[in-house]
């Protein structure tokens, strides 16, 4: 009962955020809404001494998100979905941390922040992370650029770009080597344009072709008979085919 007088005597004079305002403050601005807002309760509670460690959270969050947008299939999961999820954690978090502290501003008369100030610091939070993202992007696209490589194979030259960072030069030469044996680059079909990749153990290998082949059943039960046929030569190892129409990045066909 102590403790609730003191805060209400520190914070009643004070604006804070309820939960449901950094809730649509993360939906909308992301962690560094999120991260704003409660920062400011801790300081209206008189809290002092968690702002800093509110702000070392955030950053490590939003760093955290940045590194997660740029995984693996990320692109796979709708963005509406990805931020529930970050914000129905950070509501947990604020019910846990701050939601007592919260009711009893409430009750004793505290103010509340309103709507406005809730969308001007998610719109601010929106436009930091925009900003970040982008420059976080460019970094990546230049230090992809800086290790992309790309060797020719048989008699065609079938092409097979790669990452260095990702995968060595001898498990593309692996690749290459199965993929001819296996009868995946069929020299009758001209030259190949592939993209190998490893994801944990799996190679990933897409293939350029055209909308007329993605759309042809026996186009693509000969190129699953041919996944099988490339397995055998990587038994430690999942072997997926890709199939993509011009753009590497923009999976059609996913056989597996």
């Amino acid at each position: 009962m102590e403790q609730e007088t003191i805060v209400n005597s520190q914070s009643r004079t004070e604006k804070v955020y309820k939960d449901r305002e950094i809730w649509v403050g993360t939906l909308l601005g992301g962690t560094l809404a999120a991260g704003y807002m409660v920062a400011k309760n801790y300081r209206a509670f008189g809290e002092t001494e968690k702002v800093w460690k509110t702000w070392l959270a955030t950053v490590a969050a939003t760093a955290f998100v940045l590194l997660v947008s740029f995984a693996p299939y990320i692109d796979r999961l709708p963005n509406f979905l990805f931020s529930l999820v970050c914000a129905g954690i950070i509501v947990v978090l604020v019910q846990m941390y701050q939601g007592e502290k919260i009711r009893t501003h409430v009750r004793a008369g505290g103010r509340i922040q309103n709507w406005w100030k809730t969308l001007g610091v998610s719109m601010a939070g929106l436009c930091v992370t925009v900003i970040l993202f982008v420059g976080a992007a460019a970094v990546v696209t230049v230090v992809e650029e800086y290790n992309a490589a790309s060797k020719t194979y048989g008699k065609m030259r079938h092409e097979i770009y790669y990452n260095k960072n990702n995968v060595s030069e001898s498990e593309v030469d692996r690749i290459a080597d199965a993929s001819i044996k296996s009868n995946l680059f069929l020299d009758s079909q001209g030259k190949w344009y592939a993209h190998a990749r490893k994801v944990d153990t799996d190679y990933e290998i897409s293939l350029s072709v055209s909308r007329a082949t993605l759309n042809d059943r026996d186009y693509l039960k000969f190129f699953a008979e041919t996944r099988g046929y490339l397995q055998d030569y990587f038994p430690n190892n999942k072997i997926i085919i890709n199939l993509v129409e011009g753009n590497f990045d923009k999976v059609e066909k996913r056989i597996e």
